[in-house]
């Protein structure tokens, strides 16, 4: 398969870096680079892949014949002793003989019911499975790496949100101090203050934690040396691909889905399976030859030794008159077969036109929400600065004014997470159409 070339510069500088103690900086392309050449599943998909082409060859499928050679050397020391009827005896001491012999023996189907040519078929299309499935480990594996990359940027932005809730929480504490330095507001009113300043502090180093586990899974999808080293990505925001159209994804997911691919597959093979049942029905034809050398010696006889050579071969047919109805067993089990395969393919373009049409719901939702909620940050925003203009003047009280920064703050944590839900549908888009690709390309 022509499959992922990475950038090899690019990946070397990476790797350098890394190892030199530098904290390097991924784009999304360099996470999946990185992963697709040292990631373990991967590799073993590769491997097996290699396994199913290894296998697609003429002598696996039966065409070519099969030649072997033999030899054995033996021999004998004998002491005879003969009793004769006259009660004489003759004796006869250290008789020897030896035998060498070789063959070269060569054997050929000519015809089994057309056994070889749908074996070779089949092989073929084994191959394309192993192909397939390397396709859908490859797949799989980037839709991992776009989800966690694009995870860890929207935990970063929830980072910066917290950042910008503990700067808010700092400023009101600075109010509350000045205020209550001139007799302006209460201790009460600054404890409070600082009560939610402490709060804010513990959700932020919370959210630091999250960070480094985030980190850690994405290092551990690359299979990078060194699974603890810490990164920065090049990427700051979620931003979702906003037009995607149904029509042309199922016409996209019909064709180059792999799920369906590989269940179309395994239906033409259970296909050759029954023709390699029905080929019993057929006469067989095989050819066997062979070349043979012989010497041999023995003391007791007339001559020093003995050799003979040459060539011998033969044809042999057959045919299944009867065994059993055995065979009529298996055809009928391996048409049960290619109904069961068919019935599942039937099966997963089901579950994959269904899957697609869940998930396109949920996208075209969740793009409807990104504009509703960036309206609600706008307006949460203009709410706050002018709750925080009235709290400098004394007109607002504490707790109205953490209610009106908890609006604010909700409302961000909402805008991220229907951005990075939207986002998530849209990998799901690509992957179930085929185009997963797209995000290495």
């Amino acid at each position: 398969m022509t499959l992922l070339k990475p950038k090899t510069l690019s990946l070397i500088l990476l790797l350098v870096s890394q190892a030199a103690g530098a904290q390097v900086i991924y784009g999304l392309k360099d996470c999946i680079g990185i992963g697709l050449e040292r990631n373990f599943s991967i590799l073993v998909a590769k491997n097996s892949q290699t396994i199913s082409d290894n296998n697609y060859t003429i002598g696996n499928a039966g065409y070519l014949p099969t030649i072997g050679v033999s030899g054995r050397y033996g021999g004998s020391m004998t002491n005879t002793t003969q009793n004769m009827d006259d009660g004489t005896r003759a004796v006869t001491n250290g008789t020897t003989a030896s035998s060498l012999t070789g063959s070269v023996n060569l054997s050929m189907t000519i015809f089994n019911g057309f056994n070889v040519v749908t074996t070779y078929k089949k092989l073929g299309e084994l191959k394309q499975i192993g192909e397939l499935n390397t396709q859908l480990t490859l797949e799989n594996y980037i839709s991992s790496v776009v989800t966690v990359y694009y995870t860890y940027i929207q935990q970063v932005q929830k980072y910066n949100n917290l950042v910008y809730a503990l700067s808010l929480s700092r400023e009101r504490l600075r109010i509350d101090e000045v205020r209550y330095l001139n007799g302006a507001s209460s201790r009460l009113n600054l404890l409070q203050s600082r009560v939610y300043l402490n709060s804010d502090s513990s959700n932020l180093a919370k959210q630091i934690l999250v960070l480094r586990e985030n980190q850690i899974r994405l290092n551990e999808l690359m299979a990078v040396d060194d699974i603890g080293a810490r990164f920065s990505l090049r990427d700051t925001t979620v931003d979702v691909v906003k037009d995607l159209l149904y029509e042309k994804l199922l016409e996209e997911t019909l064709k180059l889905n792999t799920s369906l691919q590989i269940a179309a597959k395994n239906k033409i093979v259970t296909e050759y399976d029954y023709r390699l049942v029905a080929s019993r029905v057929y006469p067989y034809l095989n050819l066997n030859g062979a070349y043979n050398y012989a010497l041999s010696a023995s003391s007791t006889a007339s001559y020093k030794n003995q050799m003979t050579d040459g060539p011998n071969f033969g044809l042999t047919f057959g045919v299944n008159i009867f065994d059993g109805l055995d065979l009529r067993r298996q055809l009928k089990n391996s048409q049960l077969e290619i109904k069961n395969k068919e019935l599942k393919y039937m099966e997963v373009e089901q579950g994959v036109r269904a899957d697609l049409l869940a998930i396109y719901s949920a996208y075209i939702n969740n793009l409807n929400l990104i504009t509703l909620e960036e309206q609600n940050v706008a307006t949460a925003t203009e709410n706050l600065d002018i709750a925080l203009e009235r709290y400098r003047l004394g007109n607002l009280s504490g707790i109205d004014l953490r209610e009106v920064q908890k609006s604010l703050l909700d409302a961000r944590d909402r805008l991220l997470s229907v951005r990075y839900i939207a986002k998530l549908a849209e990998i799901s888009l690509f992957q179930i159409s085929g185009r997963i690709m797209d995000y290495y390309q």
